[in-house]
């Protein structure tokens, strides 16, 4: 109890600095904790939503797994015994390992088709009755799924030895009789008489519904179907009929589904398989496992991605925890030292220390997972760089692997915080003082040039990307094709450390200059702060060192948020071309079965045309479409054939109409040498001009005044020449797919195209207005009458790719990093400078007592402000921008390298600058009121009065 009152007397002397740490370590911990909820819950999300996609194309619901099985044995009893186990197999051990509830369960199980007389028609033996084959089925829980369709339903018990049974309209007809019809089943097997009496025609209750999507009512037209509890027990239990088959249809609710439930839903269909491989007629459908599958790799490569994203800011964190620890511990040096010059071991003074933190560190475990809930969801919800959105489907939980990790960090953040007092210790009285005495001094991380370390890495790790970058557009791999290295992630905040501290190193000989460059013209204020920061640099440097880190990170959180929005955007409407992009269907005589035309099915055989003709529809309604403000007509011809001096081969066509083209089409300043009007006009001064990408130049060697001969498959080739080379063209992407030769392109007149090579169908591109509406379009389009097979939106597209998990991962990470490092700075910030203010107390009382004003001694804290923090924050600019310009493109790892067309290019919002700046000015403006405050309540018989005590 006297240990435990001690460490709260401590506390509570300390108690903002206390309450600081703990903030410290409960947002740490949060942001930890996080990671692995956020892992889960939106790839949980993803895993639905895409399940759902695949229901849709597919028409089947997803997750069912469905096993049937066909008894072969030769004998009754083999039968029944392999029935049985499958039964109770598939009951006690799949059924209860699947992790969701069953929107639907169906078992069925079969007799073996069997020969039925009907009573009463013995005597027409003018046809033959033996042809009547059918087998007696009980479905478990048919009666919820269906209705009568006339008679009624049959009795659970033989009623005067009948078994009364359901058929479909199919199976009454497949029996020839009536409902209330007796039949006897004649078989050599069955050695007693067991007589069945259909009594209802039944159908489904609903069309959709999923207790027949195994199978149709079609399948049991040569079937009648029996009370499942009375086929097994009076049946075949009893062996009076033996078992056919049996099957298991199960419909889990993949709505529910989670990505931590996934494996068990993976063991139930695992331990569905194994079962029925032992069987040696049987059949099995698990759908979408591999879809699953997929949702495991990316799981992988998003908790990389993850971790790889919050480097910089938990470095930033363990900076804020040490030096708030570090603060604290300062305050007791004296103390620590007395108590150790007075006999009390290292051990001892650290004991006490391990259970104060040891008990802000549980306070954190407490609280830090339910916050990490709290920026999950804002991880969850975020559409942009500090863009949110109300986004549904969601899920998070807090489970036994986030309290893991949340117990991980906290253990970390508890060596961290002990490492000043384990310093501290160190330290007699005698020492003690000693260290006082000496203001300079090196810090250790120039001693051992941790600066020059950090840096070095940080380079490396940047040519091993370029290295990588290189490799995987020269060969078009993707990115998991080639392993991708946390640690090309990490290099950015090694970067940043490294950087600002060889900044760091470089600063005191910048104040010395500033000091000999107006030593005599500087007033005595300004004389005696440049004198107290040059020889005192050394206790500046840690809060010089924290500011710079948290600036940096946050400038590069947003330029690297910004970059891979706007990257992600400019890819999806450069592939797309335009806003909208239509295809309209052709009149043409093509035969049906070749493709669309208005030929019927009847002829089918009718020759293919050695040209197929189309007719051109009106292109004016495409003009006058609601919200259009320009449109386009591009001919695409993916595989035409050309030749040329240089070789023969294949190339994408596009025909454009260079006017048309250039104010609808959507293209990236800066990808061409010249603006990319410019090569338009140069394509429109000649009707056979063409233009080639720079791959079918270097390709084939071709140059600009080249003829290039060009067609396709049933047309003759024509000559066009050479006017210009492009690297890039909209839609067109130059990146190697694999093949032999590169992705080549050939672009020419479209009205030229179409009259001396062929008239085929072209695509229209539309450019929206700015205020332009998408549902009035889609109700412009269907006014007009337009005949389309296909409209490609651009805007539900990049609304799509936000929703990537990756990118909201991006997105959510960053956003966080950088609200965290402004918010953590500005805490750091107050704390520093209110113990250096309560620290130099008597120091600012004296200088009160010779005769400075209160303006005169704020201007000196003003200007030793602007020469550390001040200096931290540009330090922490510089720093941030270059790291952005450096490492950003690193995030391209993350990224298929098919998909990096247009190029990735760094991206700074000024918008991003200006919240930096407006932030560092308010807590600077902030800091000097909170100090002006406190030096105006300073009471100079106080500040004595403590100097003599």
């Amino acid at each position: 109890m006297a240990l435990l009152s001690m460490i709260f007397r401590k506390m509570t002397q300390n108690k903002w600095l206390e309450a600081s740490l703990l903030m410290g370590l409960i947002i740490t911990v949060g942001l930890v904790s996080s990671i692995p909820m956020y892992t889960e819950a939106i790839l949980s999300r993803m895993l639905i939503k895409e399940l759902e996609t695949s229901q849709s194309n597919s028409s089947t619901y997803p997750g069912t797994l469905a096993a049937r099985f066909v008894y072969s044995s030769s004998d009754a009893d083999g039968r029944l015994k392999q029935k049985n186990a499958n039964d109770s197999f598939v009951r006690k051990q799949v059924i209860p390992f699947i992790p969701v509830p069953l929107l639907a369960s169906t078992y069925d199980v079969q007799s073996l088709t069997y020969a039925l007389k009907p009573d009463g028609r013995q005597e027409q033996s003018s046809k033959k009755t033996s042809d009547i084959r059918s087998k007696l089925v009980g479905v478990e829980g048919l009666e919820q799924h269906i209705k009568l369709v006339d008679g009624r339903m049959p009795e659970k018990k033989p009623v005067n030895g009948v078994y009364e049974v359901l058929v479909t309209e199919k199976g009454l007809n497949h029996l020839r009789a009536v409902l209330g019809a007796e039949f006897t089943i004649e078989d050599k097997t069955v050695t007693e008489t067991i007589k069945i009496k259909p009594v209802g025609v039944f159908t489904k209750l609903n069309d959709d519904d999923l207790f027949f999507q195994s199978t149709d009512l079609g399948t049991y037209t040569s079937s009648v179907l029996i009370d499942r509890e009375l086929l097994e027990n009076d049946l075949l239990n009893t062996k009076r009929l033996q078992t056919g088959a049996s099957g298991w249809f199960l419909v889990p609710d993949y709505s529910k589904l989670e990505l931590r439930t996934v494996n068990q839903y993976l063991h139930a269909a695992a331990q569905l398989k194994q079962l029925v491989e032992t069987s040696y007629n049987y059949s099995m459908d698990a759908k979408y496992l591999n879809v699953i599958d997929a949702y495991f790799e990316r799981s992988s490569s998003l908790r990389i991605l993850m971790w790889s994203l919050n480097v910089p800011v938990l470095a930033m964190l363990a900076l804020y925890v040490f030096m708030v620890s570090n603060l604290i511990t300062n305050r007791q040096r004296t103390e620590i030292a007395v108590i150790r010059s007075r006999g009390a071991s290292r051990m001892q003074i650290m004991l006490s220390y391990m259970a104060e933190y040891g008990l802000l560190s549980v306070l954190a475990v407490a609280a830090g997972p339910p916050l990490g809930l709290f920026l999950t969801k804002v991880l969850g919800s975020s559409n942009g760089f500090m863009s949110f959105v109300q986004r549904s489907g969601i899920r998070v939980h807090l489970n036994s692997e986030v309290y893991t990790y949340a117990i991980i960090a906290a253990l970390a953040v508890f060596a961290i915080m002990l490492l000043p007092a384990l310093q501290a210790t160190k330290a007699t009285i005698v020492g003690h003082k000693q260290q006082m005495a000496r203001m300079g001094g090196t810090p250790f991380w120039h001693k051992l040039f941790l600066d020059v370390i950090a840096l070095v890495i940080a380079l490396y790790g940047l040519r091993v990307f370029h290295t990588r970058m290189k490799s995987l557009q020269t060969l078009g791999l993707t990115g998991s094709d080639l392993h991708i290295d946390p640690l090309q992630f990490a290099v950015p905040a090694l970067f940043i450390l490294g950087g600002g501290m060889l900044l760091l190193r470089i600063y005191p000989y910048f104040l010395r200059l500033v000091y000999w460059s107006g030593k005599k013209w500087w007033p005595p204020s300004i004389y005696a702060t440049l004198i107290q920061v040059g020889r005192s640099s050394t206790g500046y440097q840690f809060l010089m060192i924290f500011l710079m880190m948290t600036i940096a990170t946050g400038m590069f959180s947003a330029s690297a948020a910004r970059t891979i929005n706007s990257n992600s955007e400019d890819r999806v409407q450069y592939a797309a071309g335009a806003d909208v992009v239509l295809r309209a269907l052709w009149p043409n005589d093509k035969p049906s079965d070749q493709g669309s035309g208005a030929t019927g099915p009847g002829q089918s055989s009718t020759p293919v045309p050695e040209v197929i003709h189309y007719l051109e529809p009106p292109f004016e309604p495409y003009t006058k479409l609601e919200g259009v403000e320009h449109t386009a007509r591009v001919f695409i011809k993916k595989n035409a054939a050309f030749s040329s001096n240089g070789g023969s081969g294949t190339a994408r066509l596009m025909g454009i109409d260079t006017d048309e083209f250039g104010m609808t089409s959507w293209f990236r300043n800066g990808l061409l040498p010249y603006p990319f009007y410019e090569y338009l006009n140069v394509l429109a001064t000649e009707p056979n001009a063409v233009l080639i990408s720079k791959t079918l130049a270097d390709n084939r060697s071709l140059k600009q005044g080249d003829t290039l001969y060009v067609g396709w498959e049933g047309v003759n080739q024509q000559p066009f020449v050479i006017y210009g080379i492009v690297d890039y063209f909209p839609t067109f992407s130059p990146v190697a797919d694999g093949s032999n030769d590169p992705p080549m392109l050939i672009v020419g007149h479209r009205q030229q195209i179409q009259t001396v090579l062929s008239m085929e169908p072209y695509e229209v591109w539309l450019k929206l207005k700015p205020d332009a509406s998408l549902s009035d379009l889609y109700h412009s389009i269907e006014n007009s009458k337009l005949s389309l097979t296909t409209i490609e939106n651009t805007g539900e597209a990049i609304s799509k790719a936000k929703s990537d998990p990756f990118l909201m991962a991006v997105n959510g990470a960053l956003t966080l990093g950088f609200l965290i490092s402004l918010g953590i700075s500005f805490v750091g910030f107050l704390l520093y400078w209110l113990l250096v203010l309560r620290g130099r107390m008597l120091q600012n009382g004296i200088m009160r007592a010779m005769g400075l004003s209160l303006r005169q001694l704020l201007g000196m804290l003003t200007v030793e402000q602007l020469l550390t923090s001040g200096a931290a924050v540009g330090i922490g600019l510089l720093t941030g921008y270059t790291t952005s310009r450096l490492f950003v493109p690193v995030f391209q790892n993350a990224f298929d390298a098919k998909t990096l067309v247009p190029p990735f290019i760094v991206t700074v919002d000024p918008t991003d600058s200006i919240r930096i700046y407006i932030f560092v000015g308010a807590m600077l403006i902030i800091g000097l009121g909170i100090l002006g405050v406190m030096l105006s309540r300073l009471k100079i018989h106080q500040a004595i009065k403590l100097g003599e005590d």
